[in-house]
């Protein structure tokens, strides 16, 4: 992706001609990336309005499971429409101030996604290890509160990256090798100092990123310990199932995630930072649908019921 600036002559790199090639299959990209997008907002939708319609999941899972798909929905419209518009455009730039909107929303709903995973591997860690207290711990007002605390850090944290990208100049238009604007592969294209935002980036990420990782580390290891000493094989069981859907969430979402920076530091494939930074923002999003339908009988036939509330509704 491009970020054209008025005035200045457009920077000619290797990623145009990758482009120039990958843009020759607009039609099947076009159809290919809607049905992706379609898909998402279809099936998180399904989540929300099945988990609102249905009283036996007003729940604190379910409540943490209805805003993770409304996060899923603003994540995808965030990067996918952009990639459509340029697509069927054939032009891969956008404005600078689409550019920094576009980070901006990025971090906060991505960041949001984070704490949301934490938060939904606490409320495993507390119906599992402490089942009598479940109902007094996971109440309403600090359900509610964990999922305030989380936005309002997620939304700080990506102001202050984005306000930092504003304070940068950038000497040519710039050729980003991802499909939407990433914070790190724009700073790394400024041309005045980007020691602050490193610094910031570093910062930022090791306590808003290592806090939910942590998180879900510590609720799992009391899990496994708390699960290994049940007598009953069947209460292993039901308490490994409960948690299947959401470590499989979580190891999608950080694993694309990581793979990203990983591929960015280690390779200079165009291709492959751009294949990577789909799977980041599109993949993760489409499947959570799928994995926690699939997988719980509940949703399962909540969803049912509303599928055939909205067929024979007039």
């Amino acid at each position: 992706m491009e970020i054209a600036s008025p005035g200045i002559q457009r920077l000619q790199s290797p990623w145009d001609h990758l482009l120039q090639q990958f843009f020759r299959k607009e039609p099947f990209l076009f159809i290919l990336f809607l049905s992706i997008y379609l898909v998402t907002i279809l099936g998180n939708l399904l989540i929300v309005l099945a988990v609102s319609s249905d009283s036996h999941l007003h729940t604190p899972m379910y409540f943490f499971l209805s805003n993770l798909s409304f996060t899923d929905i603003c994540l995808s419209t965030t990067t996918i429409p952009k990639m459509l518009v340029n697509i069927q455009a054939q032009n891969q730039s956008i404005t600078y101030a689409g550019c920094l909107t576009q980070i901006y929303f990025v971090l906060a709903f991505g960041g949001l996604e984070s704490f949301l995973l934490a938060a939904m591997a606490y409320d495993r860690y507390v119906a599992i290890c402490h089942p009598l207290r479940y109902t007094v711990i996971m109440n309403s007002h600090f359900c509610g509160l964990l999922i305030l605390v989380s936005l309002c850090i997620s939304t700080v944290d990506a102001l202050m990256h984005s306000l930092m990208v504003l304070q940068l100049t950038f000497c040519t238009d710039v050729e980003i090798p991802l499909f939407f604007c990433e914070v790190v592969q724009v700073i790394k294209l400024a041309c005045s100092d980007t020691l602050i935002n490193n610094i910031l980036i570093y910062f930022a990420t090791s306590l808003f990123g290592g806090i939910p990782v942590c998180g879900i580390i510590f609720s799992y290891t009391q899990i496994v310990s708390s699960v290994l000493r049940m007598p009953s094989v069947g209460r292993k069981y039901k308490a490994f199932s409960t948690c299947g859907s959401h470590l499989s969430v979580v190891s999608l979402f950080y694993g694309t995630g990581l793979g990203v920076y990983i591929s960015s530091a280690f390779t200079n494939s165009s291709i492959n930072t751009a294949v990577l930074s789909v799977m980041y923002t599109v993949v993760p999003q489409m499947m959570n649908p799928f994995i926690y339908s699939l997988r719980n009988r509940d949703m399962k036939g909540a969803l049912r019921k509303l599928i055939i509330l909205l067929i024979i509704s007039p």
